[in-house]
């Protein structure tokens, strides 16, 4: 049993502990580098204020700064907790005086650390969750620099050439990109023409080559008119197109780098088995969960995390009122969406679900969100057993939400 509490306020550079023993005295407040022989003496100096009694570790980042911090408490046998910036926020409001310091928000996790019983404590997670889960998490950027920089050309585009702007979805016409990588004015098109540009488009391995040239050309007779802006604006086209094709590139490289690690996963298999789950999404989703099921006590506990299970608002006469949880793992949750949006291509018994709930009257997105905590259910199960996934016959399909 605990006797004294460590709080850690961490930071990137640097990390601030405070130890309170059972009546809340702080014995210790310093500040530690975020360095490995510092956090090592941090370690044994608090290791040996607790005497015969353990220390109870608590930090309000599970990753990122504090990885470091963790993993060394991890190879010592120390327990950790985990306690939400939200949380530490809404209860220094709750604490005397309205100053705001490294040391004060380090009292307040360790203060909350002992009293509080409903933390959770922060498990290792497996290797190959580990690998995904930085990978995955590199994907998205990516992929959000991928939107920023169609959102650029598109925009920039408009300064001087708006017929070739609304002429193509940029983010989905690979061979609108390859245009873009050399004729990106109207004067440069009309002089290529189409049988021209056919040819140069087919030479560049493009699909309907013919259609991009003609859409292309009739956008340039469109536009007689040079801008002022045109001289620059089409070279930062052309800039923006080879960047947004090497983005792309690098997100094909991303995902079999994803795919090969996700596959050394003993249930790797598993959750590919269950329909609306690839090796991106099914790694996603391994990831955020830490590899295993050792993470949750219950399905329950597991739909709440991933935002699935309504939490309810009620204040006198007023009851029944559910909304979602406002804490919950916001990317387990669009993992969890997608993946139910998808399997309504291939699988009868997820579509007649989302039909059924449709009947009932909910929108797209709340037919979704009930497909997607139904998923939980199955998913669990399957990786609580170790079985792969099984179409059932529709008529065996639970009427219950």
């Amino acid at each position: 049993m605990a006797t004294i509490w460590a709080g850690i306020d961490s930071g990137k550079q640097a990390h601030h502990c405070v130890v309170i023993d059972v009546a809340g005295a702080v014995l210790l407040s310093q500040r530690v580098g975020n360095d490995e022989a510092e956090l090592l003496e941090l370690i044994a100096t608090i290791t040996e204020l607790a005497v015969d009694g353990e220390v109870c570790w608590a930090t309000d980042l599970n990753a990122g700064g504090a990885a470091l911090l963790i993993a060394l408490l991890a190879s010592h046998g120390q327990r950790v907790l985990y306690i939400p910036g939200r949380i530490v926020h809404h209860a220094a409001a709750t604490y005397r005086g309205d100053g705001k310091t490294d040391a004060k928000d380090a009292k307040i996790i360790a203060d909350q650390a002992r009293m509080r019983t409903d933390l959770q404590p922060v498990r290792q997670a497996d290797q190959v969750a580990v690998d995904v889960r930085l990978l995955t998490s590199h994907r998205l950027d990516a992929i959000h620099d991928r939107v920023r920089a169609i959102n650029r050309l598109r925009a920039t585009l408009l300064e001087y050439f708006p017929a070739l702007e609304r002429a193509f979805d940029y983010s989905k016409n690979k061979a609108a990109l390859t245009l873009l990588s050399r004729y990106t004015t109207p004067d440069s098109l009309r002089k290529v023409g189409v049988t021209r540009l056919t040819a140069w488009l087919k030479s560049r391995g493009c699909r309907n080559s013919a259609k991009i040239a003609q859409a292309a050309v009739d956008a340039a007779h469109a536009q007689h008119t040079a801008l002022a802006t045109e001289l620059v604006g089409s070279a930062l086209v052309t800039k923006l197109a080879a960047r947004i094709t090497a983005i792309d590139e690098d997100l094909a490289g991303i995902d079999a780098e994803i795919a090969e690690h996700y596959a050394q996963h003993e249930d790797a298999e598993i959750l590919l088995s269950l329909p609306g789950f690839g090796p991106v999404l099914a790694a996603t989703f391994l990831a955020q969960i830490g590899g295993t099921l050792d993470n949750f006590d219950t399905v329950d506990r597991l739909a709440c995390v991933a935002g699935l299970a309504p939490v309810p608002r009620d204040s006198g006469r007023i009851n029944g009122n559910l909304h979602r949880p406002r804490r919950f793992n916001r990317r387990l949750l669009r993992t969890c969406y997608l993946a139910a949006l998808s399997s309504l291509k291939n699988s009868p018994a997820s579509r007649t679900f989302y039909d059924r709930k449709r009947a009932e009257g909910k929108s797209h997105k709340q037919a979704l969100i009930a497909l997607a905590r139904r998923r939980i259910n199955v998913t669990w199960a399957m990786l609580r057993d170790h079985t792969l996934y099984a179409e059932p016959a529709l008529e065996s399909v639970p009427l219950a939400a």
